[in-house]
């Protein structure tokens, strides 16, 4: 059992050297992509929420 979980940690240590990782200038570029798609995203969001509610309102009065 012990010769398992070590075998199994010994092959992710392996599988994890070949694994191709992110500069640091990659990374902080896409996270600001994700930023700025997300605010727009929310904005867009809360701007068609606002004027469907206003919409409603006007509609049910």
């Amino acid at each position: 059992m012990v010769s398992k979980i070590k075998g199994f940690f010994t092959e992710v240590k392996v599988e994890l050297g070949k694994v191709s990782w992110s500069t640091r200038q990659e990374l902080m570029g896409a996270t600001l992509v994700v930023i700025v798609i997300t605010t727009i995203l929310a904005v867009y969001i809360g701007v068609v929420d606002f004027s469907l509610s206003k919409f409603l309102t006007f509609l049910i009065k």
